[in-house]
């Protein structure tokens, strides 16, 4: 197969910019022709090489930028794509505006996030010149049916979790001491900092947790300078001094989950399933997360990890306590999680169901 993946941002440190990564990496080891195409970027160019993938580039300033589209044109013909998978919304209208001009391969639409859908995005998933749209859980299908979207056109693929690179086996003892963190303090860490991603309500949750356990300690992970600067400020209003730790973007993410004693999510919106949640559990870490969206797909409370209400620092900080008292039987649920990852939220799986999918438009289309 011949398949573009557009991906209209330039930003590469974001879980979705990692599925992209690993889903265009993954399919060309099978032995597909794979065109990944961004905003011009030097992280991008260079992955795209260590991937073996064909890496191409456009302004798409937004989703009329008549420039990108024009080129997109072109890049569909010279590559003589066959399908093309565009991700977030400006990747949707850049392929929908280029297809009413030139070469018309099969077109996927990929839906990750559970923010409403407003009226143009709707047409764009409903269109008939749409083959398929790919939801990340089954709560954002769920979602997308009833705007409208036909239940047979979507397709659940979860999200994947490259199982032989996030496992129990990673050692965290390099980020242990990069944080000046002893063998007795409990780190508790949530990877991704923008304000719907809860981090507010797990600084006050950490407030609450501090007198209970003194050695308690709280990373916060992937934030933009100012964000580091303004969550420090946010720490010492509430007391909390040097206990808040802040890293920007890293890519050892794999070391920093496994240097944590337990990962955390407080998601109150938009979220699909969280990848820090999923690689966390591969890596057999104990999670306690947000009970929205699909995130009881993945964390089955008790079992796999503690489900809380969103917007409840209180429960939240009553389950951190929960892990911290009880890491017998928070391992166990954390185990539990990695068969869960392996079973169903794997790469492998991913691109099993992804492939499949492909083959399956390919071969409904017939012969171009």
């Amino acid at each position: 197969m011949r398949v573009l993946q557009i991906y209209p941002k330039h930003d590469y440190f974001t879980g979705a910019a990692m599925q992209v990564t690993d889903l265009a990496r993954g399919l060309a080891a099978r032995g597909h022709h794979v065109v990944v195409l961004t905003r011009p970027s030097p992280h991008w160019e260079g992955e795209c090489a260590r991937a073996g993938v064909v890496h191409r580039e456009l302004p798409m300033r937004s989703g009329a930028d008549l420039a990108s589209v024009l080129g997109l044109r072109r890049l569909l013909r010279d590559e003589r794509i066959e399908l093309v998978h565009a991700h977030k919304g400006r990747g949707r209208t850049l392929a929908l505006l280029a297809g009413l001009l030139g070469p018309r391969p099969v077109l996927v639409l990929n839906r990750g996030v559970s923010f409403p859908v407003d009226r143009w995005t709707r047409l764009g998933y409903t269109t008939r010149r749409v083959g398929a749209v790919v939801a990340v859980c089954e709560s954002i299908k769920r979602r997308l049916v009833a705007t409208g979207v036909q239940a047979a056109k979507i397709e659940v693929v979860y999200s994947g979790t490259d199982t032989e690179r996030f496992h129990a086996g990673v050692d965290g003892g390099g980020v242990r001491r990069e944080l000046g963190l002893g063998a007795g303090d409990f780190l508790v860490t949530q990877v991704g900092v923008r304000s719907w991603r809860g981090f507010a309500d797990v600084l006050e949750a950490m407030t609450r947790l501090a007198p209970r356990a003194p050695r308690a300690r709280l990373l916060f992970v992937g934030a933009a300078p100012p964000r580091i600067a303004a969550l420090g400020d946010l720490a010492r209003a509430r007391g909390l001094g040097d206990r808040v730790l802040v890293l920007g973007s890293r890519r050892d993410v794999p070391q920093i989950l496994a240097a944590s004693d337990v990962v955390v999510d407080a998601s109150y919106a938009g979220a699909g399933i969280t990848g820090s949640i999923r690689e966390a559990l591969a890596c057999e870490r104990p999670v306690v997360a947000t009970a929205v969206e699909g995130m009881p797909e993945l964390v089955r409370d008790g079992e796999t990890g503690v489900l809380v209400p969103p917007r409840d620092p209180a429960a939240l900080a009553a389950a951190i306590l929960g892990v911290l008292e009880d890491p017998t039987r928070a391992q166990a649920m954390a185990r539990a999680g990695r068969k869960r990852v392996e079973a169903h939220f794997s790469l492998r799986v991913k691109l099993d169901a992804t492939e499949a999918l492909y083959r399956r438009l390919l071969a409904a289309r017939g012969p171009a």
